[in-house]
């Protein structure tokens, strides 16, 4: 007997939310996380119930018609790879949980991929982003709510480049990480778990001045103060559901500020910020477990994606530096 009768099957629905309910519980993944795994899974359970099969009955070859179908309907590798993962983990989960006797996923294998260098901009890229932030933040033309957005996107845009964080963690940050005094901040990153992110001069200046702006509103502010963003605990506040500033709403004003610099806007995104910030530090020499520290990656090898900038450098230092190199 490979799964239960079907008189007792769950539905696929209901296995989702306890396979969701366990990753949240037991694996402390974050919303981002569960909507991506909901939206894989629905997938197939949709693609299993055209063909007459549940999550609970499915055989191997079923599962491999599945992924067939995914490369027919145009799916990139990528894409497909990340489909099979969810359904391993997914399977695993009701191998422990009883539901099956055996795991139809564990021998199939995956498309073939080729793991892509990160797309990064050049320090002068990055110098020209900021200039441009600034230039919007000082502007005297500007009005009193322009230049605070200005000061923000500008405030944004620093501590992105000064610490490497994930867009997520990077608008979610409290408010009382500008303190003045501050050197560090705590960071509570994927899985729930906390890093401590070191600060420069420069991103404590811009927030601070941020801050200050958003004080100088509130006190101009002649509405009540409950009902205004500047006494959110937030340091990025947003009338929005979250109560904080969205990733996808910092992407749309980081593409226009490319454009506005004279970049690319398809070039530039949140994560390829992130990407600069560890590639500028490994190309300048800084420990590649120092860096794995500050991006809040658990293994190694995600952070292994960037040892091209780190073989890069030892190339130069060997051509520049080695006694007999050519001259």
């Amino acid at each position: 007997m490979r799964a239960r009768s079907s008189a007792n099957k769950p539905s696929d629905a209901k296995l989702t939310g306890l396979f969701l309910d366990m990753l949240a519980a037991e694996q402390g993944a974050g919303p981002n996380t569960l909507d991506a795994y909901r939206r894989d899974l629905t997938d197939f359970s949709e693609f299993l119930g055209r063909v007459g099969h549940t999550f609970a009955d499915a055989e191997t070859q079923t599962l491999r018609d599945y992924l067939g179908d995914l490369d027919t309907r145009g799916f990139k590798s990528t894409s497909v790879a990340r489909r099979l993962s969810a359904m391993r983990h997914l399977y695993r989960f009701l191998l422990n949980e009883r539901i099956r006797t055996e795991d139809p996923a564990a021998i199939l294998s995956g498309p073939k991929r080729g793991r892509g260098l990160p797309k990064v901009l050049s320090i002068a890229d990055v110098d020209r982003m900021l200039r441009r932030a600034t230039e919007l933040s000082t502007a005297e033309d500007a009005s009193p709510s322009k230049r605070l957005r200005a000061l923000r996107l500008y405030c944004l845009l620093e501590v992105l480049y000064a610490t490497g964080l994930r867009v997520s963690e990077l608008v979610a940050l409290p408010r009382t990480a500008a303190k003045r005094d501050a050197r560090m901040i705590v960071v509570r990153g994927k899985g729930n778990k906390e890093r401590l992110v070191p600060l420069n001069e420069a991103s404590r200046q811009a927030m601070a001045d941020y801050l200050a702006a958003t004080e100088a509103a509130k006190q101009n502010n002649k509405t009540d103060k409950k009902n205004s963003v500047a006494a959110s605990k937030w340091l990025f506040p947003s009338f929005g559901e979250s109560g904080h500033l969205t990733r996808q709403h910092f992407a749309r004003d980081l593409k226009e500020l490319a454009v506005a610099s004279g970049l690319q806007a398809r070039l530039v995104s949140p994560h390829v910020l992130r990407h600069a910030f560890a590639s500028h530090l490994l190309h300048n020499g800084a420990d590649l477990r120092i860096v794995q520290t500050l991006l809040g990656h658990t293994d190694i090898s995600t952070t292994q994606i960037y040892t091209h900038v780190v073989e890069e450098r030892l190339k130069s230092l060997v051509r520049d530096l080695h006694p007999l190199a050519e001259k």
